[in-house]
């Protein structure tokens, strides 16, 4: 398989056009995700910030629209910044914040890798991990990329300054890690598929702008991907692609880091009060946005799926379970 750092969403269509169309699929509104951004409204109808991303809109002769941050003109960067406070954060320190969660679960430096000189050397021995703490523990083990952009966090598959492709034995991310744990203790292809789903089913993340989060989600399925092709000298078939890619649509969604709610979707509502004098039109403020409660928005609320309880819930519910709000 070609590695690209620049996924054209063409390539993804030629694996199995129900791969793209997953990977666009918002799962709390049962549309598509949106663009949440005014950066391609230039290109007319179809691109404002509140239309939906279709795979029509990115493919054939628009098959160059998105591209990772470290792919845009200087121009477009510093724009993000102004317009959406988007920021990026170097690999190497992607790694060192990842290291922290490691020695934290490990009770000892990670032993993934070593930090050296604004960058890292991986530890090419076999992860050891102890009666209690199995590896299997580890591959479950909840993880959360906030605001999550491109997903650095979660998968390193290029250095974010550089744009240099990194080669999956040297990749520093929390699903990386996971799947490098997977590689080094299964025996056969089933087993690294079925391990592969649960270390999706527990590795989340959520993003504003839907650029992002539909590079975050090709970045995350492409890691899967390269990480099998490294062992297997193949990538999987198209029916496993798809169920990846249906895990990856629900744990990384688009969402208002602030409100919980898919970004611009809270509105202002018209209400008639019926008068002596007639009808009056009352204009009522979303009370969510009007009383910074994140629990009163009007808006669509993002719901995640528990995997292990085979369920969905409310993300909101998840945050402010026991608190008062």
């Amino acid at each position: 398989m070609e590695h690209n750092i620049d996924v054209v969403e063409d390539k993804i269509c030629n694996l199995s056009s129900v791969l793209l169309e997953t990977l666009l699929k918002d799962r709390s509104s049962n549309k598509n995700i949106i663009w949440a951004t005014d950066n391609y409204s230039k290109l007319g109808i179809g691109y404002q910030k509140k239309d939906h991303i279709f795979p029509a809109s990115i493919t054939g002769r628009n098959n160059t629209i998105i591209r990772p941050r470290v792919a845009k003109t200087k121009e477009e960067q510093i724009k993000r910044i102004r317009d959406n406070a988007e920021v990026f954060t170097p690999s190497w320190i992607c790694n060192a914040q990842n290291n922290l969660i490691d020695q934290q679960w490990f009770g000892s430096n990670s032993p993934f890798n070593e930090e050296k000189n604004n960058s890292w050397i991986t530890i090419e021995k076999k992860i050891s991990f102890s009666e209690t703490k199995t590896w299997t523990d580890y591959v479950d083990d909840t993880r959360l990329e906030i605001t999550c952009g491109e997903a650095p966090y979660l998968t390193s598959r290029y250095d974010t300054v550089s744009g240099e492709y990194i080669d999956p034995n040297n990749r520093i991310g929390l699903l990386d890690r996971k799947l490098r744990v997977i590689s080094e203790n299964v025996n056969n292809k089933e087993d690294w598929i079925y391990y592969a789903k649960r270390a999706l089913q527990s590795s989340y993340g959520f993003e504003f702008q839907g650029d992002s989060l539909l590079i975050a989600r090709e970045n995350i399925l492409l890691t899967v991907m390269e990480h099998y092709e490294a062992l297997y000298d193949e990538i999987p078939n198209k029916d496993i692609l798809i169920e990846f890619a249906e895990i990856i649509s629900w744990n990384i969604w688009q969402m208002d880091g602030l409100k919980y709610v898919i970004p611009l979707s809270c509105h202002n509502e018209d209400i008639e009060e019926f008068t002596l004098f007639g009808i009056n039109i009352i204009h009522q403020e979303c009370p969510g946005c009007k009383k910074n409660a994140v629990t009163k928005h009007n808006g669509i609320y993002c719901k995640i799926k528990d995997w292990e309880k085979n369920k969905t819930v409310k993300y909101v519910n998840v945050v402010t379970r026991g608190k008062r709000v």
